[in-house]
């Protein structure tokens, strides 16, 4: 069973808003000083899916991500995890990737790395939130989809997804090979060791450039119009007050009716 995972290193969600920025001009998200990147929960959740296989069925894992230089620790934190390999798609060309981008030279890198059972991929961006990239490496590769997976198993060959749904879960099958987006509902991603996090500061990672999986970043289809922070809103308080509790809901029944909240 020869598995892909792809994983991005995104801006930690977690940053205090009064520290986030934008830089309007470059239509990009600027990184406060001395924070670090990280790897989106999302495809950490991909991560731990393909290792449940790997556990169970054995086989092959091998993470690519595409970004800067720094995204080799987001690779060597997933070997940690129990990945085998990592390959890095990084190049100046990538600098102003979007999601078709992005899935495109996710979709001839796994092209070039050629033999594969099964793609992962988290079920959404960690950062644009876009829930596209996975589909679109699909679309690219001409191969089945099942989107926001909490549960996988393989049977008699094919592979047999649980999706969430809004109102419960469906069970579907596809034949291999297929791409999964994987949810939260997987379970909780695994920790690294000790030992693991040591061997995978040791192991040689593949780096590839847009030559090398033959890709121009300039066909894209999709243009970035503006990049803003929404205009914060003021917040006004207003309290209700009677001489008893009923006259109090009274008045406040009333305000509300004027505001046709109710």
């Amino acid at each position: 069973m020869n598995m892909i995972v792809c994983v991005k290193q995104i801006m930690d969600p977690e940053i205090p808003a009064s520290v986030f920025k934008i830089d309007p001009e470059a239509k990009r998200a600027i990184l406060p000083n001395n924070m670090k990147l990280v790897v989106s929960d999302y495809d950490k959740n991909a991560v731990e899916a393909a290792l449940k296989l790997k556990e169970i069925h054995g086989g092959k894992i091998t993470i690519v991500s595409l970004g800067s230089q720094s995204a080799i620790e987001a690779i060597r934190e997933c070997i940690a995890m129990g990945a085998d390999e990592g390959i890095l798609l990084s190049d100046p060309l990538f600098d102003e990737s979007n999601l078709y981008c992005t899935a495109s030279a996710l979709a001839q890198a796994i092209k070039k790395i050629g033999d594969f059972d099964l793609i992962f991929c988290g079920r959404e961006e960690g950062d644009w939130d876009g829930g596209q990239v996975g589909s679109g490496i699909a679309n690219f590769l001409s191969i089945p989809v099942a989107t926001v997976v909490g549960k996988v198993q393989l049977k008699n060959g094919k592979v047999e997804v649980e999706r969430v749904v809004a109102d419960g879960c469906e069970i579907i099958e596809l034949p291999i090979p297929a791409l999964l987006t994987i949810s939260s509902e997987i379970g909780t991603p695994r920790y690294p060791t000790v030992r693991r996090i040591m061997a995978a500061r040791s192991k040689q990672l593949i780096t590839w450039n847009a030559q090398d999986i033959n890709i121009d970043p300039s066909t894209s289809r999709i243009k970035m119009l503006e990049l803003f922070l929404a205009p914060k809103k003021e917040a006004r308080c207003e309290f209700v007050e009677g001489e008893t509790l009923e006259e109090a809901g009274t008045k406040l029944a009333l305000k509300l009716g004027q505001a046709k909240l109710i």
